[in-house]
């Protein structure tokens, strides 16, 4: 079995064919999916989905892009308790669409991190891991992780940049996700980095609909494409699919106790 712990199924991109996304996703092995928080107008599909498929599982959390689309009600995070909820995230920071005017930027800047401060205090007092999103800001992020002792929990980072400033955090209860950029081109950053992960800290994710792997470049990204992540991962480690399979898995039941 393989898990895709980062595939945002209630995307309106998935609304037509979802039952066949999901049949295909089978197909290839892929049998349990985490949906991210991501947009705070879509949890509660994601909580739907959840509630009508055994393997679906959701995470609470607003994305640093969606940061203005959340009004401040804390009724959001009162799916934390729900039984199908597995994370607190995805969180983090996102530096890369950042404002030009400066004084804007610095008050983008303070939010994210006053948002993302606020998501890993409810992890740690609801004692669930992070999914944490990190773009253009490895070095804010690791500092808040270290300051707000976020290893009591730790977590995923999601879609991992192949920074070497994060890659510390291996020690500090924290993984890694490696989805389809792995397999682009124009990642020999991450494919030289991916060996110094150990191997009980890498998670398999997709990221669907974004960021679709090679072959299928171009096209609407699916769970299912998680068995190429693991293909190329496996053939970079030197490690058949299976095992990586079989690792990845272990992991993300390690993390996300919730998941069976």
């Amino acid at each position: 079995m393989v898990i895709d712990t980062h595939s945002h199924l209630d995307h309106s991109r998935f609304k037509d064919d979802f039952e066949e996304i999901i049949h295909k996703s089978l197909e290839n092995g892929v049998e349990r999916w985490v949906i991210p928080g991501a947009d705070p107008r879509d949890l509660q599909k994601a909580v739907f989905l959840s509630e009508n498929h055994d393997g679906i599982y959701f995470a609470v959390g607003i994305h640093p892009y969606h940061i203005n689309d959340w009004d401040g009600n804390e009724d959001l995070f009162k799916f934390v308790h729900h039984k199908k909820n597995v994370a607190i995230g995805e969180c983090g920071l996102d530096y890369y669409r950042l404002s030009k005017d400066q004084t804007e930027r610095e008050v983008e800047i303070k939010n994210q991190k006053e948002l993302f401060k606020k998501h890993i205090r409810i992890a740690k007092n609801l004692k669930k891991p992070l999914i944490i999103h990190i773009r253009d800001a490895s070095e804010d992020a690791k500092q808040i992780l270290i300051e707000e002792n976020s290893d009591e929990v730790g977590g995923v980072l999601h879609c991992y940049n192949a920074d070497d400033t994060l890659l510390a955090l291996a020690s500090k209860n924290f993984y890694f996700g490696i989805g389809g950029v792995i397999t682009f081109a124009n990642a020999k950053k991450l494919v030289n980095i991916l060996p110094k992960i150990p191997l009980n800290r890498i998670l398999l994710e997709t990221d669907a609909p974004y960021l679709t792997p090679h072959p299928h470049r171009g096209e609407r990204n699916e769970p299912a494409y998680t068995s190429l992540v693991a293909k190329k991962v496996a053939e970079i480690l030197n490690k058949s699919p299976q095992e990586i399979a079989e690792i990845s898995t272990a992991n993300a039941k390690k993390l996300f106790k919730n998941i069976i």
